[in-house]
């Protein structure tokens, strides 16, 4: 099925803008498995199991699983995804961003080898850095446009010749010319409300993969009040806040009960 096709599912039948990060991080893990990095699939698998039914998207940040040698256990995971929660999408957060052959096997990785539905791009190295992804037919591409971090601005907010800034430019050719078969989202800030707001208004119906509420400081409310159109759907992206709810052996319980928090405050700031 077509990525924007499950986002929509997910979204009605879960009532739900709500995306929940998958970035296991074993020092944080509940005590009798802290340390443990033979444990990441089991620790995901849990947070899985706990919010399938509260969520829009599930985001595995590779690194996470390739720093302690877990790409195999990654592999299981999203598998066990596609087996419990099969109407869920699971977007790769990779932010891959290189080109030719190379950008090739990077596609190959994610949606042959982790059958992932969507990944995150890195588009500074122009459109070839994405044209070998759009080879995989129904799946997401997810450009990163005006990113979370504070050192986004070093470069996302410089001014063109033209008087655009740069997350604005690339907004456009998004929404514009790069989008030749309407499967093109882009990566935005919660912490950056104005600047969401502005990419919304460049890129009317993309998706918005927005991370930052939560531990990075993002409002949920504000968030939805300058993104969410009824035709333009929106992925809210929410990793520690939900994973580390609890160090005990409730972490799974907790953790739901954060995510459910989160999706009736993002639903409720709809109006």
């Amino acid at each position: 099925m077509h990525f924007s096709q499950m986002l929509a599912g997910a979204t009605a039948r879960h009532q739900s803008q709500l995306c929940v990060g998958l970035d296991p991080d074993p020092a944080k893990f509940p005590t009798p498995w802290q340390g443990d990095a033979a444990r990441i699939h089991d620790f995901c698998a849990r947070i899985v199991d706990a919010t399938k039914d509260l969520v829009c998207a599930f985001k595995p940040q590779i690194a996470y699983f390739a720093a302690h040698r877990a790409e195999d256990q990654l592999e299981r995971l999203m598998a066990y995804i596609r087996r419990v929660a099969p109407e869920v999408p699971v977007i790769l957060d990779a932010k891959r961003g290189d080109i030719g052959p190379t950008a090739a096997q990077y596609a190959r990785e994610a949606f042959e080898r982790y059958q992932a539905d969507a990944v995150t791009l890195s588009p500074f190295m122009g459109f070839d850095s994405i044209e070998p992804y759009l080879k995989y037919d129904g799946k997401g591409l997810i450009l990163l446009c005006r990113t979370s971090n504070p050192g986004g601005s070093d470069l996302q907010a410089q001014a063109l010749a033209n008087g655009d800034l740069l997350y604005e430019h690339l907004a456009k050719e998004a929404a514009g010319h790069w989008n030749r078969d309407g499967r093109l989202g882009l990566v935005v800030g919660a912490t950056f409300p104005r600047e969401l707001a502005r990419v919304r208004e460049l890129a009317p119906t993309l998706p918005l993969l927005i991370p930052g509420v939560g531990a990075q400081g993002g409002d949920a409310a504000e968030t939805v009040r300058a993104a969410w159109r009824p035709d333009a759907p929106i992925i809210v992206n929410s990793s520690r806040a939900v994973l580390y709810a609890s160090s005990g052996e409730d972490f799974a319980l907790r953790a739901r009960a954060v995510a459910d928090a989160t999706r009736r405050e993002l639903d409720a700031a709809r109006g």
